[in-house]
């Protein structure tokens, strides 16, 4: 292991910076091996600080410095020190200076992607989190808050298209047209993560928005040439954002462009640069031939979450990294929401839920849980999580319960007057709420501060004859890392009393009158509520709309959850009654193979989705919800301990086949009443449709036998669009059929051009549930097709083998642990970001059965001992390993 051991950087030690730089202007000359950036900063001490002079400490990686000037006059080497990673003047001015630097840097070395890099031939940047310190020496923190003016210059004929943040100011042509050069200012200060340039030949779609104010903006989408037909619905995309955002929070853009790029590699989805968002290009290209409708459901709400940062992240951002949360969780709860506006709010909260509990609760559970705003990092790329994103926005979202919509939006409009154009803090954001409402949030605030998922306790009694429902609750906090000291939370618990009939029971307490909002708020470790007017025995519906990110415990019998599915007038909790209905029933199969006895289970599971199915007011897309089972990684979450995927992918296996056999003459009918008829729509009532036939498709797949494959493969080659094409692919690869080579064969000649779609194959193939699956995947990372330098492709086939094929990457001898140390050790010195996230796939490997935890924890000793990790990885396998 290292010795020289990273030092953590603690929020506690937070001081404001000594300099600030108030103006920046930079002159790139771009070349592939050797583009010179000539920075030019106007500094002055910082007036909150000591006005003592302080030496000038800027940051600095994989950079040449060429020269320096400080208020005019070179340098010389004696006046300043150099390091790998900064650059120190010794005595600067007592006042205001300018510096002026210029370094040289290796765009085409750059497979970090990090800074400025080449992605297939395009110039592109990723700053956010600390990547302008491979561009020049900067003060590289968000609390540094400066205007830009940009002049890039290039050969015309490698890069026609030269972009950066703001408007453009100039462009012209030099040497007799050898070389062009564009101008760009951004009147807005921004941290220099913010920075954005783009140089290459590319393509472009171009329309309008014009504003609430009646402003004209110019929109324009920037692709590779022969992909500008798909870029058509992210350009709706944006619009829709735009528009909406004025409507639902009053936040109007503020340039007189917008423009986005697709670049091919991309450590993440997409970056929200001021004026200039750079997209990883499966997040922009889309069409019904290549793109399933879930990818259109990500353009779309991708592209929303890139823009409304304009006002949550650009306009007002972060006074440190610390402070994540407040961006991102803020912007993942504006973009839920739009999409939930824009589609099916029930259909957007379910799976806003999904991905919270099967990603961030394990995150919470294990060696990497960590607070909503943490309180120290060794590497800041390492907390770009779940945790930080989506129980951010769960956290939003509670707010908005407690206070809300009028008073949740009085407070946000405060947010947006006080805090525009600053770097600002947690405490700042919920200050506001305060001031506005007039409500006190200290309780709220220890959501920010304490790790764990906390756990509501719940027993509901009735008194028939005083005619009575009385409530308890208990909450808990069982973080694996901090234990009996954690302190009680305000959660707000949406919920409901189920008359016989079906029918909600006015909520009323005895002490307090009517329940406003039908929500109580757990403020104590135990609470007691009495409703009254009760008139029979109620069935309990909690946590009504997943109204807190916790851990429900409700002793419900199965025939109160079949209720609750066919009844419920809540469409969150009838789903989470019928996901709690199916985990139930695969945990006793699991236990049922454990102790080598047979088991029928399922029967009447299968029979209330009989019942939710038939039931003509429910849309195809909830209906597909309903049939989706929990995944392996689901239940292995709620078994805890002990976990052997075997048993738990039999049980779910036997599951499915007990609801296919169950309800076949339905699920048949149903998959001839939903066939495609019509030109595709990606919207979301056709979608929903497809979600629904593709679901039953692979519940009768379950019975394995050859008129199942064969009604596959006619799906696989009758598809006219993506979505069906790709499910009826992955749906063969997963199983023995002579149809599995022919379907895989055929996707490859159709798509093998098209890197995007190819991700699919990758990963069909890597999914599948087969013993030779591990034996393929290494295969496939030989492929021509396959690159581990493009992020892409190592999430598609490495990223899809460890994180969604738990059978096979669980093998009982370890062959999937050592595999990934494998790949982690060779990503590592040339990726650390995506090598990091890999790691993640054992982040719960204290919860496997002893022999595979023992191969787990030999795998991640192994990549712990080699010398030099990376930060992002030495922090991620030392946590994993001690936690």
């Amino acid at each position: 292991m290292k010795t020289d051991t990273p030092r953590p950087t603690r929020l506690k030690d937070y001081t404001p910076p000594d300099y600030l730089i108030d103006k920046v202007d930079l002159d790139f000359k771009l070349n592939q091996q050797e583009t010179r950036v000539r920075a030019k900063l106007k500094v002055r001490p910082n007036p909150r600080t000591s006005q003592r002079t302080s030496p000038l400490k800027l940051d600095g990686e994989n950079l040449k410095l060429e020269k320096i000037l400080l208020n005019g006059r070179e340098l010389a080497r004696s006046d300043y020190k150099l390091s790998k990673t900064t650059l120190t003047l010794r005595k600067p001015p007592q006042g205001p200076f300018n510096l002026d630097i210029t370094t040289i840097i290796n765009p085409t070395a750059n497979k970090a992607l990090q800074g400025l890099y080449q992605s297939r031939g395009v110039y592109c940047t990723q700053c956010e989190a600390q990547g302008f310190r491979r561009i020049t020496y900067f003060l590289d923190r968000p609390d540094i808050l400066s205007t830009y003016t940009v002049r890039i210059e290039a050969d015309p004929e490698e890069a026609p298209v030269l972009l950066s943040n703001g408007n453009l100011r100039e462009r012209g042509n030099l040497d007799r047209g050898a070389r062009h050069y564009t101008v760009w200012h951004d009147p807005h200060p921004k941290p220099c993560y913010l920075f954005a340039l783009v140089g290459g030949d590319l393509s472009s779609i171009a329309s309008k928005f014009t504003t609430a104010s009646g402003r004209d903006v110019d929109l324009a989408i920037y692709v590779e040439h022969g992909k500008e037909d798909r870029a058509g619905w992210a350009m709706e995309s944006l619009k829709k954002s735009m528009r909406w955002d004025e409507k639902r929070f009053g936040r109007e853009y503020d340039l007189d462009v917008f423009n986005i790029v697709a670049v091919s590699d991309f450590n993440m989805g997409a970056m929200e640069n001021k004026g200039l968002n750079i997209f990883n290009d499966r997040l922009i290209l889309a069409s019904a031939k290549t793109a399933t409708d879930l990818m259109y459901q990500s353009i779309e709400s991708v592209v929303a979450h890139e823009y409304f940062h304009n006002w949550t992240g650009n306009r007002i951002t972060c006074r440190d990294w610390f402070q994540l949360c407040l961006k991102e969780g803020l912007t993942v709860y504006r973009d839920q929401e739009f999409s939930a506006d824009l589609r099916s709010r029930p259909v957007q909260r379910i799976a806003d839920v999904r991905r919270l509990k099967s990603h961030q609760f394990p995150e919470d559970a294990g060696p990497l849980a960590h607070p909503v705003r943490p309180n120290t990092y060794i590497e800041i790329n390492n907390f770009y999580t779940t945790t930080i994103y989506e129980k951010g926005a769960e956290l939003v979202r509670m707010i908005a319960t407690i206070l809300g919509p009028k008073d949740f939006k009085a407070g946000m409009d405060l947010y947006f007057e006080r805090h525009d154009g600053e770097a600002t803090t947690i405490e700042n954001f919920l200050k506001c709420f305060e001031d506005a409402t007039n409500t006190d949030l200290t309780q709220f605030h220890l959501w920010y501060e304490q790790i764990g998922t906390p756990e509501l306790n719940c027993v509901l009694s009735y008194d028939k004859r005083s005619k009575t429902a009385k409530l308890e609750v208990t909450q808990s906090q069982n973080s694996p890392t901090v234990k009996n000291t954690q302190k009680p939370l305000h959660i707000p618990l949406r919920l409901g009393l189920i008359d016989k009939s079906g029918n909600d029971i006015p909520l009323f307490l005895e002490k307090g009158g009517k329940v406003p909002s039908s929500v109580v708020h757990i403020t104590q470790a135990k609470q007691t509520f009495h409703f009254k007017n009760v008139p029979s025995r109620p069935t309990p519906s909690l946590l009504r709309g997943f109204s807190a990110p916790v851990n429900l415990k409700l002793d419900l019998s199965d025939k109160d959850l079949a209720f609750l599915i066919a009844h419920d007038n809540d469409p969150f909790n009838r789903w989470q009654a019928a996901n709690t209905f199916a985990t139930r029933t695969i945990i006793q199969l699991v236990k049922a193979r454990e102790q080598n006895k047979r088991s029928s289970r399922g029967a009447s599971f299968a029979r209330g989705l009989q019942t939710a199915l038939a039931d003509d007011k429910l849309e195809e897309a909830f209906k597909a919800e309903l049939l989706k089972l929990p995944s392996p990684a689901d239940i292995a979450r709620e078994i805890g301990s002990n976990v052997d995927y075997t048993n738990i992918c039999e049980a779910h296996g036997q599951l499915s086949r007990t609801i296919a056999k169950h309800l076949s003459e339905q699920l048949e009918q149903l998959y001839d009443d939903l066939a495609s008829k019509g030109r595709f729509s990606p919207n979301a009532r056709p979608a929903g449709r497809r979600a629904l036939r593709n679901v039953i498709l692979w519940l009768l797949a379950s019975r394995k036998t050859k008129t199942d494959f064969d009604r596959t493969m006619n799906h696989f080659e009758k598809a006219s669009n993506m979505t069906d094409e790709a499910n009826a692919l992955f749906l063969l690869a997963a199983h023995e059929t002579p149809h599995r080579k022919k379907a895989l064969d055929q996707f490859f000649e159709r798509w093998q051009h098209d890197h995007i779609v190819m991700d699919s194959w990758f990963a069909a193939q890597a999914q599948s549930p087969r013993p030779q699956a591990l034996d393929e995947v290494k295969a496939l990372t030989d492929h021509h097709s396959f690159s581990l330098t493009t992020p892409n492709k190592v999430r598609a086939l490495i990223g899809s083998f460890v994180m969604s094929n738990p059978l096979q990457f669980n093998r009982p001898d370890g062959a999937g642990y050592e595999f990934l140390a494998d790949q982690i050790l060779k990503i590592d010195p040339f990726n650390p970001q995506i090598a990091a996230r890999l790691l993640s796939a054992l982040r719960s490997w204290r919860n496997l059965e002893p022999k595979r935890r023992a191969k787990a924890k030999r795998a991640l000793t192994r990549i712990a001992k080699k010398p030099d990790l990376s930060r992002d990885v030495f922090e991620i396998i030392n946590k994993t390993l001690e936690g």
